[in-house]
């Protein structure tokens, strides 16, 4: 089992997370096959719930560093992103 990954794999997930939405049965399962490099459901979930919660803090640090700016302009371009395009699947 595998922990570090490659830029190949990050590429990978994300295309599966895409793929494979909140619905679809055996999720991990099917994103940890696209994955692959030996990566099990469970390490494509903690995965997951880890970009999320990091994702969770870098949007609070932006809101609280917002509070204190004048301008709106932001980095809003991370919304659409990956974690963007997961919101719906929370």
């Amino acid at each position: 089992m595998s922990s570090s990954w490659t830029e190949r794999q990050n590429k990978l997930f994300e295309r599966a997370l895409a793929t494979y939405d909140k619905d679809t049965p055996d999720r991990w399962q099917n994103v940890a096959q696209a994955v692959g490099g030996g990566k099990s459901a469970e390490e494509v979930k903690r995965h997951y719930d880890y970009l999320v919660k990091d994702l969770q803090r870098i949007e609070s640090s932006e809101a609280h560093q917002g509070s204190h700016c004048s301008s709106s302009g932001g980095s809003s371009s991370n919304s659409s992103s990956w974690g963007g395009a997961n919101e719906d699947q929370r």
